[in-house]
């Protein structure tokens, strides 16, 4: 089984989206984790707009990289340039590193309609990407 890292700055938003679908999407094809270079908590907007499309993240935990020590990747993707280039050297010489700066939904300030269409702009893109990246790489 494939080991999959999706890292993000705050594990709480982008990261949590692709974890939801990468498991979601795929059939026991790899172990997924995500994790950021620092902790966050879940972000609400995420965890709802994911409920929206009939995925539950709440048992979710904002993870540190480091926690992860040890672990041999097969696949890093970074979701946020933030996180790569400032991400901590994961050393992990096979895995294929995959990068994709996804729009920071948690960023946008305005309405509750107008913060709802940018979670909702992020999500699809993200589980557009997921479906992409399970038919490519793991299928």
């Amino acid at each position: 089984m494939k080991n999959i890292l999706v890292l993000c700055t705050g594990n709480s938003c982008r990261s949590q989206m692709a974890h939801g679908y990468m498991e979601n999407l795929q059939d026991g094809l790899a172990n997924i984790y995500s994790a950021g270079i620092e902790t966050h908590g879940l972000n609400p907007g995420a965890v709802a707009i994911m409920q929206e499309d009939g995925l539950d993240i709440t048992h979710h935990t904002s993870n540190n990289v480091t926690e992860y020590d040890g672990i041999i990747w097969d696949y890093i993707i970074t979701v946020c340039d933030h996180a790569k280039e400032n991400c901590p050297y994961i050393p992990s010489k096979d895995a294929k590193r995959i990068h994709h700066n996804f729009f920071d939904p948690s960023k946008v300030v305005g309405t509750e309609e107008e913060k709802h269409d940018a979670f909702l702009k992020a999500r699809n893109e993200i589980k557009q990407f997921c479906q992409k990246f399970i038919t490519e790489e793991l299928a």
